[in-house]
């Protein structure tokens, strides 16, 4: 792993007893000594502490302030970026000529500036994108590091050290001060609980991981009950569950295109893909993606096909994210399906040559717990 950057935790998460391995070109802890399955059932009775340093962070600017800046960007997604409030974030993601997605983000109108948080390995792609779209300033940032604390008592932990996060709500951004440090916190993560993110001065986070790790019900998390967690909340990863191949619409994302931005809105259209991805808002993708509880104890992982009968026919679909939930004590998957089949429909799952049946769900498959 010589080749491979590392985050200014590393150091911590080996004297933690962390498994490192690469991740998006970083070497990441993916789980310590408690293990993946206590370590995501820890997250949801108590307080994860996770590493996202690897993520890119940017700040956006225009000319004309942010409201300039905004319009900018919705020049790149379709998603209302010029309504977002002051101290508000929002999901959006960036969509390609073809309507499919180029990665998906956070941002957030600080005030000055718009703050965005893209993933880690679309992060040197999604930084040349804003960079080559006129009328948008675009700074990376490359010295604070991003930590996200989740679960129920995440609030109480960070409310400790930082008084008055616990009036945040959901998707609520601000600053605050921390023995000198300022930091940026959003109530928000991708854990399907209640949490936070924070980005802070990289030459702090390590003093700052530790006075939360003080705390009895924060544990360090690794990447592995990240994933079950997130798989749980029914959220997708980049390059998994979305790619340039699914749309929006596709992959059940419609709720994060405002009205202002579709059809008949002051703002419809304007961002890349905007013909399939209205014409499919208006009359629906001929597939979607889904949830699957599969029967049995057997997990169906990513690349698992999917057929609609137990015998013959062709394969109608592929597990994008599968494993077993450790907070629904079962096998858990998500896959694009053909839109016509409806919840509750039984589909089989070819494990080593034998089709097992799974059954077509809602999403979340664990209920989630944000502070609204």
């Amino acid at each position: 792993m010589a080749d491979l950057l590392r985050t200014g935790l590393h150091d911590l998460h080996v004297e933690l007893g962390a498994k490192m391995v690469p991740f998006a070109g970083y070497e990441m802890p993916v789980q310590y000594p408690m293990g993946v399955l206590k370590e995501h059932l820890h997250t949801r009775a108590a307080a994860g502490l996770f590493d996202v340093s690897h993520m890119g962070q940017v700040i956006l600017g225009a000319p004309g302030g942010v409201p300039a800046a905004a319009l900018a960007l919705e020049a790149l997604v379709p998603v209302d970026i010029a309504g977002l409030a002051e101290g508000r974030q929002r999901y959006a993601m960036f969509t390609g000529p073809e309507g499919g997605i180029l990665d998906d983000l956070m941002v957030a109108n600080r005030g000055d500036h718009l703050f965005v948080v893209v993933n880690a390995a679309c992060k040197a792609a999604d930084i040349a994108h804003l960079r080559a779209h006129r009328g948008l300033e675009v700074i990376e940032i490359t010295d604070r590091a991003l930590l996200a604390l989740q679960g129920p008592a995440a609030e109480a932990a960070l409310e400790r050290l930082v008084p008055g996060v616990a009036v945040m709500r959901f998707m609520d951004v601000a600053t605050f001060g921390w023995n000198g440090a300022e930091l940026w916190i959003s109530r928000s993560g991708y854990t399907g609980e209640d949490g936070f993110e924070i980005s802070l001065p990289e030459e702090r986070a390590v003093e700052f991981a530790r006075a939360l790790l003080k705390d009895d019900a924060v544990a360090p998390i690794g990447l592995g009950a990240r994933d079950s967690l997130r798989l749980e909340a029914g959220l997708c990863l980049y390059g998994h569950d979305i790619d340039t191949t699914t749309s929006p619409v596709e992959a059940e994302l419609s709720w994060a295109i405002q009205k202002v931005r579709r059809a008949g809105g002051a703002r419809a259209g304007g961002f890349p893909g905007a013909a399939r991805i209205l014409g499919e808002l208006a009359g629906g993708a001929a597939r979607r993606r889904v949830g699957l509880l599969p029967e049995g104890r057997a997990p169906m992982r990513e690349g698992v096909e999917i057929f609609a009968g137990p015998e013959g026919g062709a394969p109608i679909g592929t597990v994008t994210s599968g494993g077993f939930g450790p907070s629904v004590n079962a096998p858990v998957a998500m896959a694009y399906l053909p839109a016509s089949l409806a919840e509750g429909a039984t589909v089989y799952g070819e494990l080593r040559g034998k089709r097992l049946p799974a059954r077509i769900a809602a999403m979340p498959f664990h209920p989630t717990n944000y502070k609204r």
